[in-house]
């Protein structure tokens, strides 16, 4: 017998995938097993607690606030959408002037996006949202 391409074999046009399928596998398995160990090995650390540092060169920043019924105030007047779109325009000179959004939890999602809209339009880059700590 001789290890040689006679004229009657043929060449072999498939691949054969099962050794590529067990390496998956036997990689999928090693990922399963390893992945929650990844997440649950952290360091404990109590982190140290300090008195609040105010910062000499705050940003100018404008506080809007959204009721539970959609009205808004700016920096505690109360305005329209089309009031407030001019008021911020008129603010937007500094670029580093934010608003802060303070909206009652009851505010659809549609109405903080549409003065989220109004904000951008008129110009403002920065825009934070305030909220109450805990849980």
């Amino acid at each position: 017998m001789s290890i040689g391409n006679s004229p009657q074999q043929e060449m072999m046009n498939e691949i054969n995938v099962t050794p590529l399928v067990d390496v998956m596998l036997v990689l999928l398995v090693v990922f399963i097993i390893t992945a929650p160990l990844l997440v649950t090995q952290s360091l404990k650390i109590t982190l140290p607690k300090t008195a609040p540092v105010n910062s000499i060169n705050k940003p100018p920043h404008a506080h809007l606030m959204v009721d539970a019924q959609g009205r808004i105030e700016l920096d505690n007047h109360a305005l329209d959408d089309a009031e407030l779109a001019v008021a911020l325009k008129q603010r937007v000179t500094d670029p580093h002037f934010q608003v802060q959004v303070e909206a009652d939890k009851a505010v659809p999602y549609g109405r903080v996006a549409e003065l989220m809209a109004i904000a951008q339009h008129a110009g403002v880059g920065r825009l934070s949202f305030m909220t109450m700590a805990g849980r």
